[in-house]
This record gives structure tokens, C-alpha cells and sequence, in this order.
């Protein structure tokens, strides 16, 4: 997964969880998915009458996505709309961001907010980072229908703390007084595993395994717990989140049944590729839904392949993605990256911005500090293939 900037709205190597595979059953001619079919994994066709009946009657909806995919938000849209037919008392729950940014959420469902205000005060592109192009239309969704917006996440910090205090050290107050999670169960560590083993800068112990495990507890606690207490006062609460926190009834959904909200579903998109025929997995979702992905998506943005953690002269290089236009430039581990394109950094955000703004076939200056020296580096990015 390349990335340009560690995402600050997830721990940098838990966030790789949000996007793992989906894997498929072997392929079975008769089971082929068309475009824009509800399939039960493992089994029949479903009517979306019928379904999505037997969803308004849930508390809590789990829609998953690949976070940088338009096709699985436009899916995420055309769903909520179907649910708020049938249930007006619906809130959105967002993994997208923390508890500290409700407020923000609060005033844009108001209409206090223009688009830039709202990404200002909610700090969205330091809490989470995607383009906020793949939300918008949701978010304006809830403000044309006054439809509640609940941030169900937590801070990387608050995280952290959580891993490495413990829980019984951080005061209720300050953790939202959101409980220790259940223990997970053994397939999802296992995937757990698979995830933690792709990333490059791990240490490949077990200890650090087992804090990696512990952060992502955390995580589907935290929203776990957001999403029961969005639906206390009996309306339909429907999660927006990563198809990793969600897969299989693992994650959020093991942990929701654990704090005693047992009427949840998952639904998740399923793609259709063109030359391929592969069932969904039994027990992978309450339902899946068939996205045709021969059709192209929006060319994404230029991305420079770095994990970078905030530094108090800039942002700080931990790790370079092999074969990426970082590794390319020359940026090492524990450079520290003063200006992009001569503007100053005072936060990773800062240089995701400026390179999804670069051109293909183009330069970006970047002064660097390493080992007390400053350099110039040059970040060169490819021109598009045709």
C-alpha cells in the first residue's frame, strides 16, 4: 500500500488493517455476481427490498470501504439513502474522525460551515488525510437531511497511551469512558499477522506484535463503543469504516456483540472483475454488493511513498516504501524534511498536500536535514502511463 504521509487519524502500521484483502472462494460458474447485485456470502441472491427491510429493523449498519475508492463511497451513499427511506432516525457513525471533532460535525449538519471551514475546524486532513472529495457527498447527504454525524474514533495519541499505559492507567474521563475490548478471535490475530508481516519498518518480535494486536483492539473498541452510544436513544446508527475492522465479524463487530449490541450487520462492496467469477466467502458479511471495477477510477494522486511522523522542525522520514519516488530520491529513515517546494512544514499534512498537488512529470524540491547537515533532494515524479 503506498502511502504518502502516515495517516494521522490511524496508528502507521495499524492502518494497513483498514485495507486488507478480501480474499474469494474458488471461482464456481453459477455463482457469478452482475454489477449492482446483493449477494448473501456463501449463498443466494438477495432482493433489496427485502434486505434492506430486514436492515431498518437492525441498531446498528456496518458499511465498509477502501477509503480511497469513489465507487465503494458512491455505494456507502445509495445505501444510507435506502436505510433513511425507511428509518429517518438514522445518525452516520465516522470512523474518519476523532470524538474531539463533534463539534465540527455538529456545526456542518447545522450549516454553520462552508466545506473549507468544516475541513479546518474538524482538522480532517491531519486526523485522517484522504482526499475529502470521497466524502463530501455523504457529508452533504447528512446536511441536506439533517441526519446526525457522529466521529466514533480516537486519537493515535489516545491509542497509544491506551497501548502502553494500559487501560486501568488512563482515567475513564479521558478515554471517553470506553471499556477494554474482548479478546479477538484467533482468525482475526491471524490476519492480524499477515498484516503485520507486510509492513517494512517492523521489529518482528513478539512483543511488538503483541502491541500492534493492542492497538488495533483499541481502534475497534473505540468505535465499538461510538457506535452503541450513537444508538442509545433507539435510532439506527450506520458506521462508516474500513472493510478490515469489519470483515468476517471480527473487529467492530465482535467487539459491538461484546458490549451488548447484538442487532448489527455487515454489508460490504464486493468487486466484479472482468475476467473473473469468484463467490464472496461464506460468513465474510450479513450481505455484499457487486461493483463493476472495469470501470476506471479518477487518476489518483500523486503519491511520494514515506511513512513520516511529525518533528518539531518539520516532518520526520520513519520509513521509505521500496520502489517508491521517496526511496528513488534518496529520503533515508530519520531525515528530517524542513520545505517542500520552499514552503516550511509544521505537520505531515502539510507535505500530503503539497504532493497531491504535483503534476506528473515534474520536481519537488525538498530541504532536508540529515545527521545535523542540510541537503536538497529532489522528489521526481513519472509522467502517466498511457
Amino acid at each position: 500500500m503506498s502511502l504518502t504521509a502516515t495517516r494521522a487519524g490511524c496508528l502507521a502500521l495499524a492502518c494497513l488493517a483498514g485495507t486488507l484483502a478480501l480474499s474469494a472462494a474458488p471461482a464456481w460458474a453459477d455463482t457469478c455476481l452482475a454489477p449492482g447485485e446483493w449477494r448473501q456470502p456463501g449463498g443466494e441472491r438477495l432482493s433489496p427490498a427485502e434486505l434492506f427491510s430486514d436492515l431498518a429493523e437492525q441498531d446498528v449498519v456496518l458499511l465498509g470501504e477502501q477509503h480511497d475508492r469513489m465507487d465503494h463511497h458512491r455505494w456507502q451513499l445509495s445505501t444510507l439513502a435506502g436505510l433513511h427511506a425507511r428509518r429517518p432516525d438514522l445518525v452516520i457513525g465516522l470512523e474518519m474522525l476523532p470524538r474531539e471533532a463533534q463539534p465540527a460535525l455538529d456545526a456542518w449538519v447545522a450549516g454553520e460551515l462552508d466545506e473549507q471551514a468544516f475541513l479546518d475546524e474538524s482538522n480532517w486532513r491531519t486526523a485522517w488525510g484522504f482526499d475529502p472529495a470521497l466524502y463530501f457527498p455523504i457529508l452533504h447527504f447528512a446536511r441536506l437531511h439533517r441526519v446526525p454525524l457522529q466521529a466514533v474514533n480516537i486519537t493515535p495519541e489516545l491509542r497509544g497511551r491506551l497501548v502502553n499505559e494500559g487501560w486501568e492507567a488512563v482515567p475513564e474521563a479521558e478515554r471517553f469512558a470506553i471499556s477494554a475490548p474482548a479478546e479477538p478471535p484467533e482468525a482475526y490475530r491471524e490476519r492480524l499477522a499477515e498484516v503485520y508481516e507486510q509492513h517494512p519498518s517492523r521489529e518482528g518480535d513478539e512483543a511488538d506484535f503483541a502491541r500492534f494486536v493492542a492497538a488495533q483492539l483499541a481502534w475497534d473498541r473505540a468505535m465499538a463503543a461510538g457506535l452503541a452510544e450513537a444508538g442509545e436513544q433507539g435510532a439506527l446508527v450506520v458506521g462508516l469504516i474500513g472493510q478490515g475492522h469489519l470483515a468476517y465479524g471480527h473487529g467492530v463487530p465482535h467487539q459491538l456483540s461484546d458490549l451488548g449490541v447484538e442487532a448489527h450487520s455487515t454489508l460490504l462492496p464486493w468487486q466484479v472483475g472482468a475476467h473473473e467469477c469468484e463467490p464472496p466467502p461464506a460468513g465474510l458479511a450479513r450481505a455484499v454488493f457487486a461493483i463493476d471495477d472495469r470501470q476506471p477510477e479518477a487518476l489518483p494522486p500523486m503519491q511520494l511513498g514515506v511513512y513520516i511522523v511529525p518533528h518539531e522542525e518539520g516532518v520526520e522520514v520513519h520509513a521509505t516504501l521500496e520502489g517508491s519516488i521517496a526511496e528513488q530520491a534518496g529520503l533515508e529513515a530519520g531525515d528530517v524534511i524542513l520545505r517542500a517546494a520552499g514552503e516550511a512544514l509544521a505537520r505531515p499534512a502539510d507535505l500530503t498536500g503539497l504532493v497531491r498537488q504535483q503534476r506528473p512529470g515534474t520536481l519537488l524540491p525538498l530541504q532536508v536535514r540529515r545527521h545535523g547537515e542540510e541537503r536538497e533532494i529532489l522528489a521526481r515524479f513519472p509522467p502517466r502511463s498511457s
